[in-house]
């Protein structure tokens, strides 16, 4: 009999090899199902009409200069990869869901501006050690799940004195918020995921990044979101554009009473957060900058 057709002798892979596998296909999975749900609704929408400041902002914050290699991680349409580009530097824009890729391409074209689009993994970057000068994330590394991998592959691509730059959502904030008003309708979290306004807490982030970064620097600040007027309009929004609230209605869709409930807490959180004037929302984010050792 021909050796391994068929014949007695023992199976080569180990429990480890078996339990490796699993873990990759559970993992991707996992990635799967994130790039679908931001890939639902228009983020590129929310982006240009809740927050588009913000990433200028953080080019300005890390100091991009002309030259430069930069790397926008988890970039969703570009709004710090595009700002970035303008200043001159040579711009590379990655994120696990390229459907976000042709708003970026659009912004890119209008201003003139040269941006490189990769697919890829906020977990495994699929780039060299060292290769950027900058690197950045405006409120996207921080969703995904493995908050210590993400922090590890951010500090791996940049080189020995470049920068790390990052805006990510306060637990505190309107963003944690509408996470916690949601958390009791959603699906279980994946094992040894972290709730991703984590990254907008100080300790957690000195935590992650450890002493591996000099110059470390954090500032809490607020954007406004004035696009809508109305709670009720603005709920509506959110269940139109944006990927997390879209799947969260969509695992309850077959229980009515669950969405009214969703519905009221939902509206209840945006009349109770609504800036005093009535003129929009306050969403507080942490603005972290750093320098690799």
């Amino acid at each position: 009999m021909r050796p391994g057709a068929g014949s007695a002798t023992p199976n080569p892979t180990s429990e480890d090899d078996m339990t490796t596998s699993i873990d990759r296909t559970a993992d991707r999975e996992l990635k799967a199902r994130h790039r679908a749900l931001w890939a639902s609704g228009d983020y590129p929408a929310v982006a240009a009409e809740l927050i588009s400041q913000l990433g200028p902002e953080l080019v300005r914050a890390s100091g991009v200069r002309p030259g430069q290699r930069v790397l926008d991680v988890a970039a969703g349409s570009g709004n710090a990869a595009v700002p970035a580009a303008a200043l001159g530097a040579d711009v590379t824009a990655s994120d696990l869901t390229p459907e976000l890729f042709d708003a970026g391409r659009r912004m890119a074209a209008e201003r003139g501006v040269d941006v490189a689009w990769v697919e890829a993994d906020a977990e495994a970057l699929p780039f060299p050690d060292g290769s950027f000068d900058v690197v950045l994330s405006c409120v996207g590394a921080m969703f995904a799940p493995r908050h210590q991998t993400v922090a590890d592959e951010l500090l791996r691509v940049t080189r020995s004195g470049g920068t790390i730059g990052m805006i990510n959502w306060t637990p505190q904030g309107f963003i944690g918020n509408l996470f916690r008003t949601m958390a009791p309708y959603a699906p279980p979290p994946p094992p040894g995921a972290s709730p991703p306004p984590l990254w907008g807490d100080e300790e957690h982030v000195r935590a992650l990044l450890g002493d591996r970064v000099t110059a470390l620097e954090m500032h809490r600040r607020s954007v406004r979101m004035d696009h809508c007027t109305e709670p009720a309009e603005f709920r509506e929004y959110w269940k139109r554009n944006y990927g997390p609230t879209i799947a969260v209605y969509r695992f309850n869709a077959d229980r009515p009473e669950r969405v009214a409930d969703l519905d009221r807490d939902f509206l209840q959180f945006l009349t109770t957060w609504a800036a005093p004037d009535g003129t929009g929302w306050e969403a507080e984010y942490l603005l972290v900058t750093a320098q690799k050792a």
